[in-house]
């Protein structure tokens, strides 16, 4: 993607205006307008700052942001397409608004849960989503989710995973659910977390043939995120098969099936995002009930270390 997310994210800067003074964990670095946005280039990421669509500079995370009047629950961004849910409020349910470059609404489809992940294809032509139906963790006992997909370039609205005949499975168990879409580059595959039976695999999707598989060997696969490369996989992976004990983010390799358990021992309950090839990134929710945006290396060494203080969903833009 261009720098032309970051253009118009200040031009909506512009239309909207900002609330000055936003405190970041290491002091207060205010929200600019446009006037005063620096000009240099460099890696960006999108991120949600008290729950609107900003942008921040990957090598001064801490300092400044562009803040639009955009409010999403959750959000993503690639090629220049923006999914956003958006909030559930007192009068209405939640909806999801894919947006262009500019923060022009192409389209929204009403919805019926509380927002938890979104992604975006590489070349931004599709999206995913994922809300609670009932209940609000993945830890919980008899929640229920809804994960849809839509066809950004030819409109095609897959509103549930459930319709997808599942390989395997003649008749799909009444317990089934799927969270947590990752695209591959094609556009067409993608991979998902599914549970049933008390168990949570990771699925490969066939978009076009409308049908999933379950990769047996990959049990306890949770929120995928594929890597740009697409040979590995960062996932949340609950404590001894337990969600209960929390989570542990890990990288999968594809071809050899190998897990790397990383830096990160504080359980995570987000879907992975990479930064780079060899860089993931995730939520934490702080005791304050604020997140931060934290990164690690996927090779399992390294440190934790925050990347966006009071932020969460990050997208990286460039």
């Amino acid at each position: 993607m261009n720098n032309r997310l970051l253009i118009t994210l200040i031009s909506a800067v512009l239309l909207g205006g900002v609330a000055i003074g936003y405190t970041v964990l290491s002091g207060s670095a205010p929200e600019q307008a446009a006037h005063s946005v620096p000009t240099g280039t460099g890696p960006r990421l999108m991120v949600l700052s008290n729950g609107k669509l900003s942008t921040v500079s990957r090598d001064d995370p801490a300092g400044s942001r562009q803040v639009t009047e955009q409010r999403c629950d959750r959000a993503y961004s690639a090629a220049g397409t923006i999914s956003c849910l958006r909030p559930v409020g007192a009068l209405k349910a939640s909806e999801l608004a894919v947006l262009d470059s500019q923060l022009k609404e192409l389209r929204t489809v009403p919805l019926t849960g509380f927002p938890n992940r979104t992604r975006v294809s590489a070349n931004g032509r599709m999206v995913a989503w994922t809300l609670f139906v009932d209940g609000h963790s993945y830890a919980a006992n008899g929640f229920s989710t809804s994960t849809g997909v839509l066809d950004t370039k030819t409109g095609t609205l897959v509103e549930s995973l459930e319709e997808f005949a599942v390989e395997g499975m003649p008749q799909r168990p009444v317990d089934t659910n799927f969270w947590g879409v990752t695209f591959t580059a094609d556009d067409n595959r993608f991979y998902a977390t599914m549970s049933t039976g008390g168990h949570r695999y990771l699925v490969e999707g066939d978009f076009a043939a409308r049908k999933v598989r379950p990769l047996v060997d990959a049990d306890n696969v949770e929120c995928p995120s594929l890597s740009p490369d697409g040979t590995r996989i960062a996932y949340k992976a609950a404590v001894n098969g337990d969600p209960q004990q929390g989570w542990r983010i890990s990288v999968l390799d594809l071809q050899t099936r190998k897990i790397t358990p990383l830096a990160e021992t504080r359980s995570v309950d987000d879907q992975p995002v990479w930064l780079d090839d060899k860089t993931v990134a995730y939520g934490i929710q702080r005791d304050d009930g604020l997140n931060d945006v934290w990164a690690v290396p996927s090779d399992g060494t390294g440190t934790p270390a925050v990347v966006v203080p009071e932020a969460s969903s990050p997208a990286p833009i460039s």
